[in-house]
């Protein structure tokens, strides 16, 4: 089992490889040529993209995976996760429209910059794609998912290069991003509908509920909850770019965007991780212990030798992608490595506490201390500016890990997950 899950990781981290080194392209790109107020609107109109989808998307692939070890079932599941996802795109399609053309200008937006941010978000809904991803998931055919993670960075770093000889502006870089999240949603769903039918057929919010509540089984709850977390993981990343962006200005929000961009690669192995154990833990319940506590080490190891190597070459780093006007980023950047060493080694951990179908409380671990840290932000950043942030990124972090260490060692919450 474990073998498997570090493969599939394996497969997960090689296409992340690939977009980590693309990324530094396009971020090399998209820096220099818009320049640090620039670029600060338009990681302020990406980011906003972001959190609409989060906020109002649903974690379907946990769901395919949970309800989908059978033939029937699979249908069923996934008949259910494509309704969650037609769901989203109309909600989030109308909450965008009434925040930017109603609250634009507290985001730091230009006027001129509503309609081409609002497109931007209708092609990030359109491109959602955790069905598809559950399905290949439960296949276990994450070689196929990392071919359809690998072109968004592509397209990214080959469309930067075509925006800087055409007509290098922030409109432009939204069009090319836009473009690479609408063309990777349609591999994946591709890719998946080779692996398995896309049914289609059973696209419904009130089968699947109906069914596992005769079966004693809370659909709608573990929705719920794994939704809410998906909320709390967006809301812990994107929206700090956003409200350090209105506390501290459009030129500290691209500050704080390319540490996060720097400093976040162990969180990406961390989320990799969880991806890869979570499937593994519902097949094999009886071996999670001994699973997560392997992983655990190997993930504790990893992040000490990142940290470590930020702390060396972390100023050379971003001179040489970003430039030395975003030296400001350093302290942020380790202070964003060490939170995410701390979540990678918390991600099995993570995973096993919602296989035994504990959703709601890996919320409240996740929620309480980030609504702490929310609170705290507008202070933090007066202080330390874009470091700020990122220490709210730590202490929830931190104080998250240490619930999820205390709940998995709670032997009557394991057994009352079965």
């Amino acid at each position: 089992m474990i073998r498997r899950a570090l493969t599939n990781t394996g497969w997960l981290m090689g296409a992340r490889a690939i977009n980590a080194v693309l990324s530094l392209v396009y971020l090399a790109i998209a820096t220099r040529e818009l320049g640090p107020e620039r670029f600060g609107i338009f990681v302020i109109a990406f980011t906003f993209a972001q959190l609409v989808v989060g906020f109002c998307s649903f974690q379907t692939w946990q769901s395919i995976i949970r309800w989908g070890q059978d033939d029937d079932g699979r249908k069923t599941a996934t008949g259910f996760a494509l309704a969650l996802d037609s769901l989203t795109i109309v909600v989030g399609a109308i909450l965008g429209a009434l925040i930017l053309f109603n609250f634009h200008e507290v985001l730091l937006l230009p006027d001129k910059m509503v309609v081409p941010t609002y497109l931007f978000t209708l092609a990030s809904l359109l491109a959602i794609r955790s069905t598809p991803i559950g399905l290949l998931r439960l296949h276990d055919r994450y070689d196929r998912a990392a071919i359809a993670d690998a072109t968004t960075s592509i397209v990214r770093a080959l469309g930067a290069g075509v925006v800087v000889v055409t007509h290098p502006s922030i409109q432009s870089f939204l069009i090319v991003w836009g473009a690479a999240e609408v063309l990777t949603a349609a591999i994946y769903w591709w890719l998946a509908a080779r692996t398995e039918p896309i049914h289609w057929q059973r696209y419904s919010l009130r089968r699947l509920p109906r069914e596992a509540k005769a079966r004693g089984e809370k659909v709608w709850s573990f929705a719920i909850g794994t939704s809410l977390t998906g909320i709390l993981s967006i809301a812990s990343r994107q929206l700090l770019v956003v409200l350090t962006g209105v506390f501290g200005g459009a030129a500290l929000a691209g500050v704080y965007r390319v540490a996060n961009q720097l400093g976040d690669g162990l969180l990406k192995l961390a989320q990799a991780l969880l991806k890869a154990v979570y499937p593994e833990l519902v097949r094999n319940p009886d071996a999670a212990k001994a699973l997560t506590t392997k992983l655990t080490r190997i993930a504790i190891f990893t992040g000490v030798i990142v940290v470590a190597f930020g702390l060396l070459a972390g100023e050379w780093i971003i001179t040489a992608i970003a430039g030395r006007e975003y030296l400001a980023a350093f302290v942020p950047m380790i202070v964003l490595a060490g939170a995410a060493s701390i979540e990678l080694a918390g991600a099995s951990l993570e995973a096993l506490l919602v296989a035994r179908g504990h959703a709601i409380r890996n919320f409240l671990l996740r929620g309480i201390p980030l609504a702490i840290g929310l609170i705290m932000l507008p202070w933090l950043i007066d202080w330390f500016g874009a470091t700020g942030a990122a220490l709210v990124v730590l202490g929830t972090s931190l104080a998250s890990v240490t619930g999820f260490i205390l709940a998995t060692r709670d032997q009557k919450v394991v057994e009352k997950g079965r």
